[in-house]
């Protein structure tokens, strides 16, 4: 098993992207983060994955250690951007695993490609629909936008990690995966790895993002793994509206699967590694993706 991933680099358009090669054979697995995350949200469900198939994670456009421009967060550009690591690293095509933004991405990766996904499983994403929850691309931009990290301390950050974490179950390193977010400068404060800047046309991109308008022109088969809380009063109204959205996945998509990943928070990767990898494993040995 690959316990240690290979750092590659691939440049297109004149940009560096950094995947982690976690090694393995078989069939290929694409992980891609969430927004304002990096590939490192995956260390722990990439190890298990490259057990069974070849798994590679890649920091997306703007995010972790890939170079940072000021243009081409729109879904065209990112997507065209996983299509060039696809085409670099060759073979198969992959199965395509996104984590909230990073299933958003995938499904349209898999309407403007189709030849270049075998199937998605979209891990608590895939059904952002910024344009149906909020009046205005403004109101998106203030309900979404990042907090302000100015003058925070690593040390007094990772005490807010640990409280928003408190009874959630995290697993061991997965305080090492948020701070993979950002960088440490010589004061010992804080930067995200994402701009602001760059966050904010992200979310622009995501309120010209239309879900209910793509999910029928999927022609691959989709794993969709939402997360839930249903013991958690302060959760409810966010688990209605993603019932909601699931629902309205599962009628439009022409082949999809729904598993709930029950008593999960949305970074449920970093929570639950083995019951992520365990699902994504078997509907890989089931056939599900063909």
């Amino acid at each position: 098993m690959a316990q240690v991933p290979r750092d590659e680099w691939v440049t297109l358009d004149g940009l560096s992207f950094h995947c982690l090669d976690w090694g393995g054979s078989g069939q290929t697995l694409l992980l891609l983060h969430g927004l304002a995350s990096t590939c490192h949200i995956w260390d722990m469900v990439a190890p298990i994955l490259a057990q069974n198939h070849r798994v590679l994670a890649l920091d997306q456009r703007g995010h972790g250690e890939t170079d940072k421009p000021t243009y081409g967060f729109d879904f065209a550009s990112v997507t065209q951007d996983v299509i060039g690591v696809i085409d670099h690293f060759g073979g198969d095509a992959p199965v395509v695993v996104g984590h909230s933004w990073g299933g958003s991405v995938a499904l349209e990766l898999a309407v403007r490609a189709p030849k270049a996904v075998k199937g998605m499983a979209w891990v608590d994403g895939g059904m952002i629909n910024a344009s149906a929850r909020y009046p205005t691309v403004e109101d998106a931009k203030f309900e979404m936008s990042p907090p302000d990290f100015s003058g925070v301390t690593v040390e007094s950050f990772m005490d807010r990690v640990r409280t928003r974490h408190q009874g959630a179950g995290m697993a061991p390193g997965s305080h090492d995966v948020v701070m993979a977010n950002f960088e440490v400068q010589g004061d010992n404060t804080i930067k995200a790895r994402l701009t602001r800047a760059n966050h904010l046309r992200i979310i622009e991109a995501l309120w010209d993002h239309h879900p209910t308008d793509l999910y029928q022109q999927v022609q691959c088969p989709v794993l969709i793994m939402p997360a839930r809380q249903q013991n958690d009063s302060s959760t409810q109204e966010r688990g209605q509206r993603r019932l909601m959205s699931v629902d309205e996945a599962e009628q439009q998509l022409p082949n999809s699967k729904t598993v709930w990943l029950e008593n999960s928070i949305h970074d449920v990767p970093i929570q639950r590694p083995g019951l992520v990898a365990d699902l994504i494993n078997s509907h890989v040995a089931d056939g599900f993706f063909g």
